[in-house]
């Protein structure tokens, strides 16, 4: 009966919104289910109605009619996700932003761009870069990811060694909120220092799209590195790269990348990508910035400094476009081991990313952990990252259809989230809580003797979203 009334509601909103909002709603099933997969393979329930947004007024009506409807509602950009907080779990709507994509104000001077929660992170780049700035936040998904999704999600990425992640450039949010009158709000400012009481902006962002729905975003720039040399080096012992991670930091550098991917990663990566250079060994890519007149010498000590703990090969590139090839090594980690997975175990195969930080003097200590761990579990695991601020991906294929494979793949993330723990780090650093890691973020709050955390958040949902209708049993439950 419960689910059978739950249904009823979904597609009797569904029938009002395709008369209140003429065009932009699809409720065809066959349109609807490709809103219900995310990129790891995991797969959800087919909305009732797909609800094209265009406008905060599309929105408001949404989830004020939802919240009379009582029908869960989904919030998606582009569906890049990696740990199920975009996916559909219960028949309800989703809200597309992908025709939310207008950057509205763009001040160079004020150091700030308005951006609506659909424009795609690649295309606000490059239109950004023709007056000389970037928006810094670069998940690899960055030529498809939207505001709205790394928003919601608390993006990071390749540059997160001395950018950081989304809270640190969000200066401002307008959203809606799931109430009797789909309210509007608009938090934070457009200037740096701002302090309007609670900061709102900040407890919306990462928030997985569980209290309100990002319809635009005030984002901070930065201006673009006048010159980034890169250098790669392949380490046949851990211990050697580690201890160059610490001595680049020690030596004053202040890396924009510094990525990692350990000697079995590599050596998939290369059967991927076929580089055209030898590539052997732990993989340690670090690009800082320099100027023009000391860009030969800065590569020089980097290559020196790396040499002298053990690199086997150092490749240098004098600029971004000429180390397109080293880089180009490292985005393969996620798409080789799909190929991977794909070949041996063939379609319906999940891909999961394992989403630690740990402190990376604890690099060494994570990496073999892990490794013991899919050696105890039976898996080929990939593992790499941004070393920078010790924020690891190990990547984990197996067959949802084997109940033997599913749980032993399901014990397997929850030992390494474990282990993250014990080792002063966290289960989820960029890709969020979402529904494959609720039992961690639950794990790690435990062992920080902070339960009372989690009872606070699950406060907070009701107080944003009374009737439990926005994105529901993620994160909290």
């Amino acid at each position: 009966m419960g689910a059978w009334w739950a249904g009823l509601r979904a597609r009797s909103l569904a029938e009002e919104l395709e008369r209140r909002l003429p065009g932009r709603v699809y409720t065809d099933p066959a349109v609807a289910s490709l809103y219900a997969r995310e990129p790891s393979g995991l797969e959800g329930r087919p909305p009732a109605a797909v609800v094209l947004a265009r406008e905060p007024g599309d929105v408001s009506l949404t989830l004020r009619l939802a919240y009379k409807f009582e029908v869960p509602v989904y919030l998606q950009g582009s569906l890049s996700s990696l740990s199920g907080s975009a996916v559909p779990l219960d028949e309800g709507i989703v809200i597309s932003f992908e025709k939310m994509s207008r950057v509205r104000e763009f001040s160079p001077v004020d150091g700030y761009v308005e951006a609506e929660a659909g424009v795609r992170l690649g295309e606000l780049n490059s239109l950004l870069a023709r007056e000389g700035y970037m928006f810094p936040v670069d998940p690899a998904s960055v030529a498809v990811a939207t505001v709205g999704g790394a928003v919601n999600s608390g993006a990071g990425g390749l540059r997160g060694a001395k950018y950081g992640t989304m809270r640190d450039w969000v200066l401002g949010l307008e959203a809606v909120l799931p109430d009797k009158r789909g309210s509007v709000i608009r938090v934070g400012c457009r200037v740096v220092k701002c302090r309007q009481g609670y900061d709102l902006t900040r407890l919306i962002v990462g928030s997985e799209g569980t209290l309100a729905a990002v319809t635009a975003a005030v984002l901070r720039l930065a201006r673009l590195p006048r010159r980034v040399v890169v250098a790669a080096a392949f380490f046949p012992e851990l211990e050697g790269l580690a201890a160059a991670v610490a001595e680049v930091k020690a030596a004053g550098y202040e890396p924009l990348i510094m990525e990692f991917m350990d000697a079995p990663t590599v050596a998939k990566a290369v059967e991927y990508v076929r580089p055209g250079f030898e590539a052997a060994g732990h993989m340690l890519l670090v690009a800082v910035e320099a100027a023009d007149c000391e860009a030969v010498e800065v590569l020089e000590r980097l290559s020196r400094l790396l040499s002298s703990h053990g690199a086997s090969r150092v490749y240098t590139a004098p600029s971004m476009r000429e180390a397109e090839p080293l880089i180009k090594l490292r985005r393969a980690m996620y798409p080789s081991q799909v190929r991977l997975a794909l070949e041996e175990k063939g379609p319906g195969t999940l891909v999961y990313v394992e989403d630690i930080a740990v402190p990376p003097s604890r690099l060494v200590e994570a990496v073999r952990g892990v490794r013991s761990l899919a050696e105890s579990y039976g898996f080929e695991v990939l593992l790499g990252g941004h070393v920078g601020d010790g924020n690891l991906h190990p990547i984990v294929a197996f067959d949802p259809r084997n109940p033997g494979e599913a749980g032993r793949a399901e014990q397997l993330f929850r030992e390494i989230m474990r282990l993250a723990v014990k080792l002063g780090g966290t289960v989820s650093a960029e890709h969020g809580i979402g529904v494959l890691k609720r039992e961690g973020l639950r794990m790690e709050l435990e062992a920080l003797g902070s339960l009372r955390a989690l009872e606070l958040m699950k406060q907070l949902k009701r107080v944003f979203d009374p009737k439990g209708i926005l994105n529901p049993h993620k994160v909290v439950w």
